[in-house]
């Protein structure tokens, strides 16, 4: 064995300390070889190095083959891989109570529900032992991993509040649960995006390209505006997109409602009760005559029963649908969307949960202001179904027979 004096054993295994994986073995098999005739024990006893790593660097040496280095399979596992069923049951707590960005523009979400109280109900809802759960610090960074950030109340505060919010979002997420747990019942959420002006504008977006993409200098005279509007399938993620030439009304809503049904039924055999997000827009309130009228006449033609479960006012951020805009936004981003044809095409390669949307072009031309009269509508208002303690936020329409 050679012999080493101190000066050049700490610069050796300060050498050592420098490098990783497996070229630091390489480096403490060759000084083996060199000064330790090939002893590990003799390393370890001199060096202080682990018998098992320099045993493993001669190995690789000798027959040049390479181990690979398991980085992930190191430290302590997480929380949701020890219980696999902890991330399901968190999204299931969490997703009534989470909106999307108030300002629409970027996938982010927030939820109302605190990381302590989540904690609590996983115990109190999902049966958890105390002793099972982590602390309140991890399950708040879970739901960070998952995309759930608690909400920043000052930026998303409504503009207006009315005393039956509360009320509202219990009735929302007692219809939610009762029609996900009926194999007979499909649930949607339903909505329209701003509206998108096409031509030469920035956008204020952002685009990966050797030369910046050119725009005109002021977003003003589009070549038209679209009305993308979205028909969600709330449990499979599908994701089905109209893209509308002319006005938002009544008829354009129904009308996208009745040709998503009519591509879709097929799949749908087992199907008897359609429940919809949706917000109490001007189109598609409740008290809306022509959007009552027409949704009265798709449930007769379907055979549906159908349920408008409504969000309270400036409150539709809540509602499925709004977080897919998000993501469209973030998918486009810097593309100038100078063309019909290119906002389609964008449209149709985002992605929402792993799932490209269908798009559909919709050129039909629709009449604004068509409502009906007291007269006209007593024989709707008659068929529908309102509940008797929020009757502009819970309706139902039943089918007529045979």
């Amino acid at each position: 064995m050679k012999k080493m004096d101190n000066k050049v054993k700490a610069i050796i295994k300060n050498a050592a300390q420098k490098l990783t994986g497996y070229k630091r073995r390489e480096y403490q098999a060759e000084i083996t070889l060199e000064y330790f005739e090939g002893n590990a024990r003799k390393a370890e006893r001199e060096m202080g190095w682990g018998r098992e790593c320099v045993e493993k660097g001669l190995k690789e040496l000798e027959t040049g083959i390479r181990c690979i280095d398991n980085y992930q399979g190191r430290g302590r596992k997480r929380t949701e891989d020890k219980i696999p069923s902890l991330i399901k049951d968190i999204i299931s707590l969490a997703e009534p109570q989470t909106q999307a960005d108030p300002a629409v523009k970027s996938s982010l979400t927030y939820t109302r529900i605190t990381s302590k109280a989540m904690r609590q109900t996983l115990i109190d809802e999902k049966g958890y032992n105390d002793d099972d759960l982590p602390t309140d610090d991890t399950i708040g960074n879970i739901l960070n991993r998952i995309g759930y950030n608690l909400k920043r109340v000052q930026k998303s505060k409504p503009l207006k509040k009315i005393k039956q919010v509360d009320e509202i979002f219990e009735n929302v997420w007692e219809a939610n649960r009762q029609s996900d747990e009926n194999p007979e019942s499909l649930r949607i959420s339903i909505d329209a995006k701003a509206k998108v002006n096409v031509g030469e504008f920035s956008r204020n977006g952002k685009s990966r390209d050797r030369e910046p993409k050119k725009a005109g200098d002021h977003d003003m005279n589009p070549k038209s505006k679209l009305v993308p509007y979205g028909i969600l399938n709330v449990l499979t993620g599908l994701l089905t997109i109209f893209i509308g030439t002319s006005y938002e009304t009544s008829d354009f809503i129904v009308d996208c409602i009745e040709m998503w049904w009519d591509k879709n039924k097929k799949a749908y055999k087992e199907i008897k009760e359609l429940v919809i997000n949706l917000d109490n827009g001007p189109n598609s309130a409740s008290g809306r005559t022509q959007f009552i009228r027409r949704m009265t006449e798709f449930a007769d033609k379907s055979g549906l029963r159908i349920c408008l479960i409504y969000y309270p006012p400036y409150h539709s951020k809540y509602n499925s649908v709004e977080r897919c805009w998000g993501i469209l936004e973030e998918h486009w981003n810097g593309e100038i969307l100078d063309s019909v044809n290119k906002v389609i095409k964008w449209a149709s390669t985002m992605t929402w949960k792993g799932i490209e949307p269908i798009v559909q072009l919709c050129k039909k031309v629709y009449e604004k202001g068509i409502r009906l009269t007291k007269k006209e509508m007593k024989s709707y208002e008659d068929r529908i179904e309102r509940s008797e303690t929020l009757p502009k936020w819970d309706v139902t329409i039943n089918p007529l027979p045979g």
